[in-house]
């Protein structure tokens, strides 16, 4: 039997809106077809303190292999360099 890696989603309510549940959806969907297993999905608000810190924090403990997020604005406009030192980051609708 093989081990799947391990990924988490990530998004940001505020920027996900009316779409959280969609996009909850799709990070689901597309863990199972990159074959992750999805541990769990974290959604901060524009009121997290310290999202960034916290998110690599959920990562380690996780030992993520993948950060799923719907868009790279969840992020803000780039993938912070820590982030991608532990883990890769996956956009969903472009898989890279």
């Amino acid at each position: 039997m093989t081990l799947r890696p391990t990924a988490i989603g990530y998004l940001r309510t505020d920027v996900s809106g009316v779409r959280q549940a969609w996009d909850e959806i799709q990070l689901r969907s597309t863990a199972g077809r990159l074959g992750y297993n999805l541990a769990k999905i974290i959604a901060f608000s524009a009121r997290t303190d310290h999202p960034m810190e916290r998110l690599i924090a959920q990562t380690k403990r996780a030992n993520a292999d993948a950060v799923l997020i719907p868009t790279i604005d969840h992020l803000g406009d780039a993938i912070p360099e820590r982030l991608h030192r532990i883990a890769t980051v996956i956009t969903v609708p472009t898989e890279h």
